[in-house]
């Protein structure tokens, strides 16, 4: 059923087109990797990647290794998500941006076009600060990092990587307009996946060699990972579903309303943005020790692995869980929304009150939502600690990776099923339910 499914997308032209288009699209994105930007030595930037962790680690991770390669992808597409959080955050705050944010397809088209300049602005000056910061490195061989540092280099490679995330931004934008759609997800999705060879080679070269990794534990961490997928699947396409009814009105000689639905609320409404920001403010300290040793004893003490680490490293999760939650879903706009067109919650009154019944169910999944995500992103720290290896493929990149999967087969199953064809489950089966789609559906009822 599922081979005769897959069987089905190549049958569909258009479809046909749009995944060769987008496979096309990840491919360049994948040369682009192995490009080193000018006046860098690629090995010895290897060298210190692998050696360092700390923010040069998880940058290295989203960024599928192009900062290890230092190639002109190497800051990867990093800005753009991090220019798309301020604007959030500002709409919030700004009633400008709050008003653009609620005209629709217009306002949305501006403030992706204002997403796009602070990329750029961002990639700027992070191209200025890691060309500033690449002089000054030298692998453990004692190899700098920068042969020829100076002005020219900065510009060089300030220019070059600029040049590179919107390069990146333009791909991630072609493969959602012209490909398969979530183009920007999918970049993240490609770069952290053409990893997974490499642990899996890293792992089995620790079986091989006779270490603590015997056959118990290999067979052990398989049947975790696949535990660990099955959960986040699980919670990914959890939700409450809060009954909503609307009444009956008349428009002239025709009757509206009277029909029964309901408002889908995510478990994960915040998504991997919590972990991501957890592990950027933990890791922070590590960084700057590098540059001010007497920092060194706080980095050592945020070190992953250690229990400082990870109790802090939950409690910020939950924390950015419910700061993320309620700056993209306003329960009083949704209650509004619900008002203004005859909807209502069987049992609650109208306004005020639904806002708060929206905003106390919501407080209590979403709490749910940050013990799952935590629980996700602490494994792999437990599994090195406890069987000693190297567990490479787990905690914010497992998230990102099954996500982005569900989110892709929902949009091929929905080409499939407008066809005419069954989707992946089958005539009776029920139609998967992926992340960015709901959470839109939520956020506009």
């Amino acid at each position: 059923m599922v081979f005769g499914s897959f069987a089905n997308m190549f049958r569909i032209p258009e479809l046909r087109k749009r995944l060769l288009f987008s496979l096309g699209i990840l491919a360049v994105y994948r040369l682009g990797i192995f490009v080193t930007a000018p006046g860098v030595d690629r090995v010895a930037m290897r060298k210190v990647v692998q050696s360092s962790g700390g923010l040069l680690g998880l940058f290295n991770l989203f960024s599928g290794g192009a900062l290890e390669q230092l190639s002109i992808f190497a800051l990867g597409i990093m800005p753009y998500i991090s220019a798309s959080i301020i604007l959030q955050l500002l709409t919030v705050v700004v009633p400008a941006l709050e008003k653009m944010q609620k005209e629709g397809e217009i306002g949305r088209r501006r403030i992706n076009q204002y997403s796009r300049y602070l990329t750029i602005a961002l990639s700027v000056v992070q191209g200025w600060g890691i060309a500033s910061y690449l002089e000054s490195l030298r692998d453990p061989g004692g190899i700098s990092v920068v042969p020829n540092p100076g002005w020219s280099f900065r510009l060089l490679t300030m220019i070059s990587l600029a040049a590179g995330t919107a390069f990146i931004m333009w791909m991630g934008e072609q493969i959602t307009e012209r490909g398969i759609g979530n183009g920007i997800s999918l970049i993240i999705f490609a770069g952290i996946v053409a990893r997974v060879p490499d642990a899996a080679y890293q792992t089995w070269a620790a079986y091989k060699s006779g270490g603590n990794l015997d056959e118990f534990k290999v067979i052990t961490l398989a049947a975790l990972m696949v535990a660990v997928v099955a959960v986040i699947v699980f919670f990914e396409r959890g939700q409450r579903r809060i009954p909503v009814q609307y009444a009956k009105r008349v428009v002239g000689r025709k009757l509206y309303g009277g029909q029964s639905t309901h408002l889908p609320l995510k478990v994960n409404t915040a998504g991997v943005i919590p972990p991501i920001f957890a592990s950027s403010i933990l890791l922070f300290p590590a960084t700057l020790a590098s540059w001010f040793p007497f920092l060194s004893r706080v980095s050592d003490e945020l070190h992953p692995g250690t229990w400082t680490y990870n109790v802090l490293y939950v409690l910020f999760i939950i924390f950015f869980a419910y700061f993320y939650t309620s700056v993209t879903f306003n329960p009083v706009d949704v209650a509004d929304n619900l008002k203004k067109y005859g909807g209502y919650i069987p049992g609650i009154r109208p306004g005020k009150s639904t806002a708060d019944y929206i905003d106390h169910v919501l407080s209590r999944i979403t709490f749910g939502g940050a013990i799952y995500i935590a629980a996700v992103c602490v494994l792999p720290t437990l599994l090195i600690t406890q069987f000693g290896v190297p567990f490479y493929f787990g905690g914010t990149a497992l998230l990102i990776v099954v996500g982005v999967a569900l989110d892709t087969v929902q949009q091929i199953e929905g080409h499939l099923i407008t066809r005419h064809y069954e989707g992946f489950t089958g005539p009776r089966g029920p139609r998967i339910r992926g992340r960015r789609l709901e959470t839109g559906a939520a956020a506009n009822a």
